[in-house]
């Protein structure tokens, strides 16, 4: 099978499109001929060796966390999925991941794929999904009335945070870049405040109970956050290596999450999506022999919005 690796840690052009043998499932796992996968901003951080302490991957390594695709083999005391299904999943970080024609992930991390569009589609949803649904629910424990500023909402992680705090029931205060706003109001958002030309903290009007952030923003920046968050509230902060700010006098809380595969998760933004209450939005597609230029152009800061590498039929 033809897939992409990297023998060495580096920048994008250490990505090589190679034939390598065909991988065999073991017990508890299946082999999922892959439809799509995508590119997740850790895709390039593991690709230039900066996660080796939380996410030591082996060289030659596959990249490609998220898969969508149809079981093609399943291994021992596999029962929950059949060879013929469509499915989708989050694999696991430190094995080889889906940019390739086939993969294998343990049978538990994997659900039905949603039906109402395209299966390679599918597979901009659970990396990023699953980021805004524990950041949101999870560590925010956010509820319907409450307000919630999510920075950095133009991004993809960002586009669903906004989506399901707005089913939620939360008023959503987002900041988004010119090119992104329209799309994030769109989306949920009441407030839309360009942090392009504006000091967010200074720009918010009235307190919060929930601050997200999503961006990488200097660490003044985000302590400055904290001032808008109501006592006995909560910062979620994803860009982990920057610690997360709280504030415990006034029992404001600073949570850095680092997220995590699951399938009870993911099968609920299934749901939603094929009831139409998530949208999965993919701002482009490219070929699996082009993943080196899409890590280049995100290197550069040219990609906006979600991108999924098709792979295979689907």
């Amino acid at each position: 099978m033809q897939a992409m690796r990297f023998h060495e840690f580096g920048t994008p052009d250490v990505l090589r499109l190679e034939d390598v043998a065909l991988p065999e499932p073991g017990p508890g796992e299946v082999r999922i001929r892959v439809a799509g996968t995508s590119f997740n901003s850790v895709d390039g951080t593991i690709r230039a060796g900066s996660m080796q302490g939380p996410i030591p991957v082996v060289l030659p390594h596959i990249p490609g966390l998220d898969v969508a695709g149809t079981v093609d083999a399943v291994g021992e005391g596999v029962e929950a999925v059949a060879v013929g299904d469509r499915v989708i999943g989050f694999l696991p970080m430190v094995g080889d991941g889906a940019a390739a024609e086939f993969v294998i992930a343990p049978a538990g991390v994997l659900v039905a794929a949603p039906m109402s569009l395209p299966l390679a589609d599918a597979a901009a949803l659970p990396v990023v999904g699953l980021t805004a649904w524990q950041a949101l629910f999870d560590q925010g424990q956010l509820v319907a009335g409450q307000r919630v500023l999510i920075n950095g909402a133009g991004g993809a992680v960002g586009g669903y945070a906004v989506q399901l705090a707005h089913r939620a029931g939360a008023h959503v205060i987002a900041t988004a870049g010119p090119r992104s706003a329209a799309r994030v109001r769109a989306a949920g958002a009441v407030e839309v405040i360009d942090h392009t030309s504006t000091v967010v903290a200074s720009a918010v009007t009235g307190p919060v109970d929930l601050v997200v952030n999503l961006a990488p923003v200097a660490p003044d920046d985000l302590a400055g956050l904290v001032g808008l968050i109501e006592d006995g509230g909560v910062l979620v902060n994803t860009t982990v290596w920057m610690p997360a700010p709280g504030d415990d006098a006034r029992g404001v809380r600073g949570v850095d999450l680092f997220v995590r595969s699951d399938a009870g998760q993911l099968a609920q933004l299934v749901t939603l999506v094929d009831a139409g209450e998530l949208r999965i939005d993919v701002a482009r597609r490219v070929p699996l022999a082009e993943l080196a230029a899409l890590h280049t152009d995100a290197a550069a800061g040219g990609l906006s919005g979600k991108a999924v590498v098709l792979v295979g039929e689907g």
